[in-house]
């Protein structure tokens, strides 16, 4: 027997190789259907990519697509990587030390991509539109995208939905303005979705038929240690920022939750939604900033694993709670 559920992925670069291992291990067991995604930055691709997999080759489909679009992030070739300041993963949180970080740090602050990057490349959007197929994937009726971005002007969280996808709208999503310039469509200039929903769970409530979401996180929402350096509490203030739209959208479930709880609102007006939760925070704290843009395939890969570890550990504890009630406690949000 299968299940529906929703899944909200999280962005945060290429830690975003852990929502791959995760996707892959759910695509595999095959106990779960994927009815509605929801996806901002990192977390937008992973969207499309295992969106555009499912509907042109089912679950299989599903794992070759993603196995293939990091397979090109990965390669020296894609113009993304390898950087000199990549590390495997237990070395990771030392690349911010590198020379070649510290200049580009250096360069990022004193130039905007305007500056660094006229022609506006974006090595991003030639792998996306070689794995997708945006046209078709407008058209599948199989599964429900929803990708956040943030629009520059009105500082306010735009969703993007399946009939509206396209290779533009998931670099919007996937912009962050220090690096890349603000991506325009139809006269409004996006960025990061990351800002305003990483996940947006409010279309997931609205707009699909299941009440169970799986929220997978790439940001930690807490660190033992309080940051001392420079980096690291810019990295903090990152991961605070990137989080504080789903705590919020968390403190509001709760809110409603605990009103149907009590009978203050009546059975079926308002959905009681299911929350679910696969993350690895304790590799996570581990990484540095700089680990947002460390493509080498050694690190892609091992981030893959712990997420194929990390979905099945879940699954097998949770699985008999999904329909029925929450297996993580939102209070952990709050």
């Amino acid at each position: 027997m299968t299940k529906l559920v929703n899944v909200g992925l999280q962005g945060g670069g290429a830690p975003g190789a852990f929502v791959w291992g995760v996707l892959a291990y759910l695509l595999e067991d095959g106990r779960l259907d994927l009815c509605g995604i929801s996806g901002a930055s990192a977390g937008a691709v992973n969207a499309v990519v295992v969106a555009h997999g499912v509907s042109t080759g089912g679950r299989e489909g599903g794992r070759a697509a993603l196995a293939d679009f990091w397979r090109k992030v990965g390669e020296p070739s894609s113009y993304i990587g390898p950087h000199p300041f990549q590390l495997p993963l237990p070395l990771s949180y030392f690349s911010e030390v590198t020379p070649a970080f510290v200049i580009f740090d250096l360069l990022t602050r004193c130039w905007s991509p305007y500056q660094l990057n006229p022609l506006n490349i974006n090595p991003l959007r030639s792998i996306l539109e070689a794995t997708v197929d945006f046209e078709r994937l407008r058209t599948c009726p199989r599964t429900n995208l929803f990708l956040t971005a943030t629009n520059v002007r009105s500082g306010k969280v735009h969703v993007f939905r399946t009939k509206e996808v396209s290779a533009d709208v998931v670099l919007a999503s996937a912009c962050l303005p220090q690096v890349f310039q603000a991506v325009e469509i139809d006269g409004e200039a996006y960025w990061d979705g990351g800002f305003m929903g990483n996940p947006a769970i409010f279309p997931l409530i609205y707009d699909s038929p299941s009440q169970d979401v799986v929220i997978v996180h790439v940001n930690p929402l807490v660190r033992p240690d309080v940051p001392r350096t420079a980096l690291e509490i810019e990295n903090r203030m990152n991961e605070i920022s990137f989080n504080a739209s789903l705590i919020s959208e968390m403190r509001a479930i709760a809110f409603v939750t605990r009103l149907i709880d009590q009978g203050r609102i009546p059975e079926g007006l308002m959905k009681r939604m299911l929350l679910h939760s696969i993350a690895a925070d304790d590799v996570m704290q581990t990484l540095s900033a700089v680990s947002k843009m460390n493509t080498s395939w050694e690190f892609l890969t091992q981030l893959r694993d712990i997420g194929r570890k990390r979905a099945a550990q879940w699954i097998d504890d949770s699985f008999d709670r999904i329909g029925e009630e929450s297996s993580t406690d939102i209070r952990s949000f709050l």
